[in-house]
């Protein structure tokens, strides 16, 4: 970055916008709102398809790699490696390094050192000297490539869990050796990234949370009219997949439907369990009290919290839900589970209930302490939610220390641009 000149940064996210992933749209555009420019590249598109007007205008300012055309892709990847041709050999060996050792092999490392030279050159031809990936898996492996190539800056953003799964198959340690920072959303997050490498590189290790927008603050503590329907809902938003835990909903709302218990939940999201979730609503004859709503736009899950007497989320894998922060921003309280950095979030017993991942019969007596609440009580606990989400997750005040991070990151650098 020259003196004087406006910050520009590339982020790289394997697929973008993706119907999940709204919380990189609101960093992406917190940061523009700071006098940040982004250049936005994907490898893909949403798998997912669009279904909001916002993420038809982040498409719209995408470019992907995949899709590029192979001619345009064959002419950046010339260009890349002819400039040079020294930093592109080292990305190769680190490339088929990285490989030997991952899960998707040798085969799959070629085709991502292939996209970065890609990427590579689209960076110089933009004059970018920073490239951010969101996620530690195959979008992290292309920016850090692609950052060596092209000489600039790396840096990203681990979110979890699949990360912390995995983390020698993905090579993370090496990740957060090349890069300039890396930015964990949770206490939880960071620790799990210090356990891959010396103290010495803990530094480089920062806390920047993801968040939501002022105007979520902005709605009123409460509005009982909306939140007390004939029948207490309870509202779940998430994929619907293994990490989400909506099985053990489907256990809990069986207990709580034997106890003669009236109360409806709706699931909001979609995903590759939901069949799994159907069968077993209807096994355990709770198919009548749960409701699948698919994908929203943000706006529709906006709603559907609104609704909502409490908000559930019975993860057994997280990172830090977003899905939370948002109830909690529309001052509903949250039931979850003491998983990753949840609790950091989650207070019982101030603005939720938290309960072991897996245990129904835990998750169904919280979920019974929120039908037995009353409103009085819920709108103090939902207060308390909306307080604390509006201390740790105010999209711009996150924002802000992730363009500190950038600028120092380019300071570092000597301000060239590439």
């Amino acid at each position: 970055m020259i003196r004087g000149e406006r910050m520009r940064v590339a982020y790289l996210v394997n697929q973008y916008p993706a119907v999940s992933h709204s919380f990189i749209r609101r960093e992406i555009q917190a940061l523009e709102r700071q006098g940040v420019e982004i250049a936005r590249f994907a490898v893909r598109p949403s798998r997912d398809g669009i279904v909001a007007k916002e993420d038809e205008d982040e498409a719209a300012r995408t470019r992907y790699i995949i899709g590029a055309g192979a001619g345009a892709i064959i002419a950046s990847v010339a260009r890349a490696a002819a400039r040079a041709p020294a930093r592109s050999l080292a990305a190769l060996a680190g490339a088929l390094r990285l490989g030997w050792r991952s899960e998707t092999g040798l085969l799959r490392h070629v085709v991502y050192y292939i996209e970065a030279l890609a990427l590579a050159d689209w960076l110089r031809r933009e004059r970018l000297g920073h490239v951010h990936a969101h996620f530690g898996t195959n979008s992290a492996t292309v920016a850090m490539l692609a950052a060596r190539i092209a000489d600039v800056g790396f840096s990203m953003t681990v979110h979890g869990p699949e990360e912390f799964d995995k983390p020698g198959l993905i090579g993370l340690a090496a990740k957060i050796e090349a890069a300039a920072f890396v930015v964990a959303v949770s206490h939880y997050g960071a620790s799990q990234l210090r356990r891959l490498v010396p103290p010495a590189l803990w530094e480089r290790i920062r806390i920047v949370r993801c968040g939501v927008e002022k105007d979520f603050f902005e709605t009123p503590a409460r509005e009982a009219a909306r939140a007390s329907n004939d029948v207490p809902v309870f509202v779940s938003v998430g994929r619907l997949c293994e990490q989400k835990g909506q099985l053990t909903l489907v256990e809990a709302a069986a207990l709580l439907k034997r106890e003669g218990r009236a109360f409806r939940i709706r699931l909001v999201g979609d995903g590759p369990m939901r069949a799994d979730i159907e069968a077993a609503a209807e096994a355990q004859g709770v198919a009548d009290r749960i409701e699948f709503a698919g994908w929203k736009t943000p706006a529709e899950v906006r709603a559907e919290i609104e609704s909502a007497r409490v908000f559930v989320l019975p993860s057994y894998a997280e990172g830090l839900p977003v899905s939370i922060m948002e109830a909690f921003s529309l001052a509903r309280p949250a039931i979850a589970t003491y998983v990753a950095g949840i609790p950091e979030l989650v207070r019982a017993g101030e603005n939720g209930w938290l309960a072991p991942a897996g245990d129904a019969e835990a998750l169904a007596s919280a979920m019974r302490a929120a039908l037995d609440m009353s409103e009085t009580a819920l709108v103090a606990m939902g207060q308390a939610g909306k307080e604390r989400a509006r201390a740790f997750h105010d999209i711009d005040v996150e924002a802000g220390k992730l363009k500190a991070h950038f600028a120092a990151a380019l300071g570092q650098r000597g301000e060239k641009a590439p």
